[in-house]
């Protein structure tokens, strides 16, 4: 089978042979995968390692096979993968048997995955493969983030910085779909429109004077995952007693900030990261209700994942980027 991964520290198409169902498991042929920004990180965190490394996290498909004790699922469902690997129940941080699909297990830019049945559910009937492929991880962690960690409360005010990341547009969706109002930023004039088309209240740019911007508003809540580029800005614009809530740092994980400032303003800070099987349960079932879908950027085949990682890398995309394995 046809198969995306690293390999002695670089990326590439290889033929490996196909995977067999253990007990409790269920191969699954894919049919579509999304790209993360996680992925692009991979290369560095796996090394020279010589022993190929399928990567990716999430992805869509129909069971080809179960092995004994699988009851749940059998040959033809249409699934999706839950890539937040043994953690079951909402809890106020992952367990510490914890981890995210695709490194070090094999991941799901491949033609066919074994794993647990635990970690796949059903898929929603009404998305595409490609969106159902493209959904759990940023969907999920958007989930958590907004309502488990920042308790996102009708008629509050969401300021996200960035709008054209995965997470920021399922973000964008859950916060109007509950009745919140939305501010985002982007460098980019249509990113700003397009997040203004699915849901966005205000769009404002990265470069601006935010305190200046929104001097009229009242910002409940921040959910921010550029790291120190915004980290004190996303703070001068926050309410006293207002949330904050970090799931990445996609500029640099070390951030300065006043203390004195802080305590004073008593703020609140959180960490989220993914979500549990209970959050993503609900998260579906949240999706369902409003008819919600993935925004999708752009679909690539599986033999051009290597323009698909560029393209990702390039932070010209709004939505996701995915794989499609359809032959």
């Amino acid at each position: 089978m046809k198969a995306f991964v690293i390999e002695s520290g670089e990326l590439k198409l290889a033929d490996l042979e196909e995977p067999t169902a253990k007990s409790g498991e269920v191969v699954v042929s894919l049919k579509a995968a999304g790209i993360n920004r996680r992925d692009l990180g991979l290369v560095k965190r796996y090394g020279d390692n010589p022993e190929a490394l399928i990567i990716g996290s999430d992805g869509a498909g129909v069971v080809e096979s179960v092995g004994e004790d699988v009851t749940n699922f059998a040959y033809g469902d249409e699934v999706i993968i839950n890539p937040a690997l043994r953690w079951y129940t909402n809890s106020d941080a992952p367990p510490a048997e914890f981890d995210i699909l695709g490194m070090p297990d094999h991941g799901t830019f491949t033609e066919k995955i074994a794993l647990s049945a635990e970690q796949v559910e059903k898929k929603p009937r009404h998305l595409s493969w490609e969106e159902a492929g493209s959904l759990v991880l940023p969907a999920l962690t958007g989930y958590r983030a907004l309502f488990t960690k920042g308790q996102l409360k009708k008629g509050s005010t969401l300021f996200i910085p960035g709008a054209g990341s995965g997470v920021a547009t399922f973000l964008i969706q859950f916060a109007k779909n509950s009745g919140a109002r939305v501010i985002v930023t982007s460098r980019s004039e249509e990113k700003r429109q397009q997040a203004m088309k699915i849901g966005a209240d205000l769009a404002i740019p990265t470069d601006s004077d935010w305190a200046k911007e929104l001097a009229d508003e009242t910002v409940d809540l921040v959910i921010d995952s550029v790291g120190a580029a915004t980290f004190n800005r996303s703070l001068d614009i926050l309410k006293k007693g207002g949330r904050i809530v970090i799931f990445g740092a996609t500029t640099d994980d070390n951030v300065d900030f006043n203390l004195r400032k802080f305590f004073y303003g008593q703020y609140q800070l959180f960490g989220s990261t993914m979500g549990s099987r209970e959050e993503l349960r609900a998260m579906l079932s949240h999706m369902e209700s409003h008819n919600m879908r993935p925004i999708i950027d752009q679909v690539f085949p599986l033999d051009q994942a290597q323009e698909a990682f560029d393209h990702l890398a390039s932070g010209n995309q709004f939505g996701k980027v995915v794989l499609s394995m359809n032959k």
